[in-house]
């Protein structure tokens, strides 16, 4: 069954890049939630228990065209409000006390505001405005990447919240994913490291030692549903 100390990790990530939008939400029992929208590619609301109801969620989120809601434990159904889903993946953890595979290219963090565009524009071409500068002042933040001659080849995110810490936006500008999942771990020595994925990359932290933890699915508002 899904950690709730996974899901909260990813939900307060998820926090720290909404106030860096001035779009900080709330934390209730159930639900993070955030009243604006969220910023491109971030949900507007996180569950945060498997009893989390349909109405925790909606009634604290702007249930405009393309909301979206992150369904932790993969429970709610929200076909009826007009949301339909989009995402479905499974939550990775990895034991603190696993050896740590090796390393082609050593990790270090970004700490600049040039690094963090060239950063950026390495993980996916951009947005150039989704990670701001003040994320480098967050202090559960690490912005992680490795450089082959001189170039960013490879990155990841990673977010400390304690019991964990989560890590998301994995690349290799080369496809390699288990080589980028090996500096990342090795990066953050005696951390039991979590996170979710899909496809290949769910694939590639299997093989460095994660494990399926859970499924979650995320769920968008069509546009016929937020007509009048």
């Amino acid at each position: 069954m899904t950690d709730v100390a996974t899901v909260r990790n990813n939900a307060e990530w998820c926090e720290a890049v909404c106030r860096t939008h001035g779009r900080g939400g709330v934390f209730t029992r159930w639900a993070w939630t955030s009243r604006r929208r969220t910023p491109a590619l971030y949900p507007d609301a996180v569950t945060l228990l498997p009893a989390t109801g349909v109405a925790d969620v909606l009634k604290a989120i702007d249930l405009s065209e393309g909301c979206s809601v992150k369904d932790s434990f993969a429970r709610l159904d929200l076909s009826a409000d007009g949301f339909e889903p989009i995402i479905e993946a499974q939550w990775i953890d990895r034991p603190a006390a696993l050896s740590m595979p090796p390393a082609p290219s050593p990790f270090w963090t970004v700490a600049s505001v040039g690094e963090l565009a060239e950063w950026a524009i390495a993980w996916n071409g951009g947005p150039a405005d989704l990670f701001r500068a003040q994320l480098l002042d967050e202090p559960a933040v690490r912005v992680l990447a490795a450089r082959r001659n001189g170039v960013i080849i490879a990155g990841a995110i990673a977010y400390d919240s304690g019991p964990v810490t989560g890590v998301s936006n994995l690349f290799a500008v080369d496809g390699d994913l288990d080589d980028a999942w090996a500096g990342v771990l090795c990066a953050l020595p005696g951390r039991r490291v979590v996170g979710y994925g899909t496809g290949g990359a769910l694939a590639a932290a299997v093989r460095v030692g994660f494990a399926r933890a859970g499924p979650l699915r995320v769920w968008q508002r069509t546009p016929s549903a937020s007509r009048p």
